[in-house]
């Protein structure tokens, strides 16, 4: 059994950590509900404009996801994140004031750029802090951030918009990202040397730690070798597909629910939440074996593989029953989040510290490219065809290609 280093790291980082993702992920996840509850007919958006809106923030995400991650590697994750948490912040809540389709593209893509770097830098400070055995949970308690704000953000948006309508709630639901960026300030340190709570004996062994897990990684000179690797290529595709059914899912599933009928706005709310519920409980399970086997791999291509048989599912039974397709959408939601805590443990132990910061900025853009394409085309479907039916394909063979893609990893690396 290892020896347990500095236990007050849970409680002193984490938490921060997961309010912040948490801020950051909630403008991204509340415009498809501002989408279904009136922003469309009141700025009157074409739905061709509301696929682009929905996936533009993805546009200026995918293109500074690369020089964030090297300032948070080389220079400071923390003061990144501070300025990145007001302007966010405040563009959030500047979508509630805007008049026209242009301001709002604007915003959108905006907020793209300016979230661009949190993922990354909040990687590269989590790698700084837990070790090969921990990462993987400590990752989950990250991304957490992203299911458990889309739940509460679900049943508090629909309520919100019901009652004061989609503007107000995007000031509400953005506002408190500038306050908090002064409590990310004060709470956070960039390295166990600059934490007064830890004791020297405490520093030294975790610096030892780390220090020992990097020479057990193979040398890669700089980011030209990292990129052209095969480990990164094929986790670039891989996250570009997953992402692209993930975003799919996310950014349209208020509209899915919405469009049945007789289904109201609050209904919605409550009924979107849930496939966030099954995915909290997937991610702590997965992350939690993957840490104990030390195997990374295993605990995310079964998942992907479960997702797109669930999206699967949802095509052949749309139409037949309202209630089973949902069923299948809240398994497909469930799965698409649980193994993010594997996989982003999996990219920091395949390559060294030097090239980790870029090449996790570059696999995340991927991502973020995936993200734009799966929103986007999930919407430009949905206006084409009349309904989602063919979306849930799209989104299956997606999903179904990483999980294809992740059997291949494991057989370039033994995660």
């Amino acid at each position: 059994m290892p020896v347990t280093i500095a236990p007050s790291r849970w409680y002193r980082i984490i938490p921060i950590v997961f309010i912040t993702y948490s801020l950051a992920y909630l403008d991204r996840a509340n415009f498809g509900f501002a989408a279904a509850g009136g922003m469309n007919e009141d700025l009157h958006i074409s739905q061709a404009t509301s696929s682009l809106l929905s996936s533009l923030f993805f546009l200026g995400y995918f293109f500074f996801q690369i020089p964030g991650a090297q300032y948070a590697a080389h220079k400071s994750a923390k003061k990144l994140i501070f300025v990145s948490l007001i302007l966010w912040a405040g563009l959030a809540a500047a979508t509630g004031m805007v008049s026209n389709v242009t301001a709002l593209i604007v915003i959108r893509f905006l907020i793209g750029v300016v979230e661009s770097a949190v993922i990354p830098s909040m990687l590269i400070l989590l790698s700084q802090w837990f070790t090969k055995e921990e990462r993987s949970r400590a990752n989950t308690f990250l991304i957490l951030g992203n299911p458990v704000t889309v739940l509460w953000m679900s049943v508090l948006s629909g309520y919100l918009i019901n009652s004061v309508g989609w503007r107000w709630m995007f000031i509400i639901q953005g506002a408190p990202g500038i306050l908090w960026a002064f409590v990310w300030w004060k709470m956070i340190d960039e390295t166990p040397q600059q934490a007064h709570w830890l004791t020297n004996e405490e520093k030294i062994l975790l610096e030892e730690r780390l220090a020992n897990e990097q020479q057990a990684i193979k040398p890669v000179k700089d980011y030209s070798q990292a990129f052209r690797s095969t480990p990164v290529i094929l986790l670039c595709i891989h996250y570009f597909l997953w992402s692209l059914g993930v975003y799919g899912f996310v950014m349209w599933l208020p509209s899915i629910i919405k469009a049945s009928p007789n289904m109201d706005i609050v209904t919605t709310g409550w009924l979107s939440a849930v496939p966030y519920v099954v995915a909290s409980i997937g991610m702590f399970g997965a992350s939690y074996f993957s840490d104990k086997a030390q195997n990374r791999v295993l605990f995310i291509w079964p998942f992907l593989l479960i997702a797109s048989v669930a999206f699967m599912g949802t095509y052949l039974l749309e139409g037949m029953d309202f209630w089973l397709s949902y069923i299948m959408l809240v398994i497909a939601g469930g799965a698409l989040y649980a193994p993010y805590g594997p996989f982003f443990a999996l990219v920091t132990e395949l390559l060294p510290k030097n090239v980790a910061g870029g090449a996790i900025g570059l696999i995340n853009s991927m991502g973020a490219l995936g993200s734009f394409v799966g929103a986007y085309l999930v919407g430009y479907l949905n206006g084409l065809m009349g309904s989602f039916h063919t979306s849930y394909l799209l989104m299956a063979f997606a999903v179904m290609g990483a999980a294809l893609l992740a059997l291949l990893l494991a057989k370039t690396s033994r995660g």
